[in-house]
């Protein structure tokens, strides 16, 4: 029997995580929502620590500029995702407030 390409076991392990991902996030109800967002926030902020790490890799170790650029880009994403989640939460919370009579 031949071993499984570890390339192949990641990746159904990657779609695996999507499909739950998907109906872990649908299943949520509006008032958890911002709770919620504000935990994927904090996690983000967990992955950009990580993302700088790989981004300060050494360039003179094979496959450096892969981390670097992985690392850069990991960087980008987590920011648009904490900054997009702070948004989204000040708009739930805009909403739970009441309105001025003027």
């Amino acid at each position: 029997m031949e071993a499984v390409d570890p390339f192949v076991f990641y990746l159904a392990i990657f779609v695996l995580a999507i499909f739950v991902g998907y109906y872990v996030v649908w299943s949520v109800t509006p008032a958890l929502h911002t709770p919620l967002m504000a935990v994927t926030n904090a996690i983000s902020s967990v992955i950009i620590v990580g993302a700088l790490i790989a981004a300060a890799a050494s360039a003179a170790v094979e496959g450096g500029w892969v981390a670097k650029g992985a690392g850069a880009l990991a960087v980008g994403l987590a920011a648009v995702n904490i900054f997009g989640g702070f948004l989204v939460t000040q708009r739930m919370l805009a909403m739970y407030k009441k309105k001025e009579k003027k």
